[in-house]
């Protein structure tokens, strides 16, 4: 395995669970544990993670943050089916609010048939994309720029939200879990997200099946918080059944 791809899948594990130890990733990934040290002070020195006694954990405020590319390339199929389900949710005329992540990206290409949309995100990505289609109203929260996901946060970006009412909330996830309920790696980002949820009339959290049975840093909501959950036909039946008619799977 490459460095790089290595590197790349020991952020993916501290994204999902908030903490790697050494010695299990060496196990893991069929490396020497030497080699995952070199790993992980290499992530250090470029500031994606901080390293404690046997492992590594999230730098304090902005928990390995997984860059939007990553998060793009993965379960993009699966990330599409569940957006196509969930933007067969919306009636023209709406007022949607989409979250930022790649997965709610997928959700605002699948509204591009429905017609004066107004569209309300934090994602400046999001943002690019829906501009370009002419019979959408388009609002943007001001805010602090998290770079490597190109999302607004902060007071300024919270206040702009709670002027507005919508019909729905997309919310994206970093990780679902039955018992935790809704969690995210980057506390920067909870006043919002909590926001969105509360504007709102009805709140759907979108996010493919990888996502669930994990619980990272911070809560963002409990289950009953949130009226339905969009996954992908990938996640397994023991799984989807601990959340009862709150889960919609996306047919393959």
């Amino acid at each position: 395995m490459l460095a790089s791809t290595r590197r790349r899948e020991i952020l993916s594990r501290l994204f999902a669970e908030g903490y790697v130890e050494a010695k299990q990733l060496a196990g893991d990934l069929g490396v020497d544990i030497s080699t995952i040290r070199r790993d992980l002070d290499s992530l250090e020195r470029v500031g994606q993670v901080q390293r404690t006694h046997g492992g590594a954990r999230p730098l304090p405020g902005v928990a390995a943050e997984l860059p939007y590319a990553t998060k793009k390339a993965e379960h993009l199929a699966e990330k599409a089916a569940l957006a196509e389900v969930a933007a067969r949710r919306v009636t023209d005329g709406d007022t949607v609010v989409l979250d930022s992540g790649s997965t709610t990206y997928e959700v605002a290409v699948a509204l591009r048939n429905h017609s004066e949309l107004t569209v309300i995100t934090n994602d400046l990505r999001i943002a690019k994309y829906i501009a370009a289609i002419q019979n959408f109203r388009l609002l943007v929260t001001g805010g602090e720029l998290l770079g490597s996901v190109f999302t607004l946060v902060g007071e300024r970006a919270v206040d702009f939200l709670r002027d507005y009412t919508a019909d729905w909330t997309f919310l994206g996830a970093d990780a679902v879990d039955a018992d935790a309920g809704i969690t995210n790696t980057n506390t920067l980002e909870l006043p919002i997200k909590r926001t969105m949820l509360a504007v709102a009339r009805t709140s759907i959290v979108v996010a493919d099946h990888a996502k669930f049975g994990h619980r990272a840093l911070a809560k963002v909501a409990g289950l009953a918080e949130v009226d339905a959950i969009i996954t992908d036909s990938g996640l397994a039946d023991d799984v989807a059944a601990k959340f009862g008619d709150k889960l919609i799977r996306a047919d393959p």
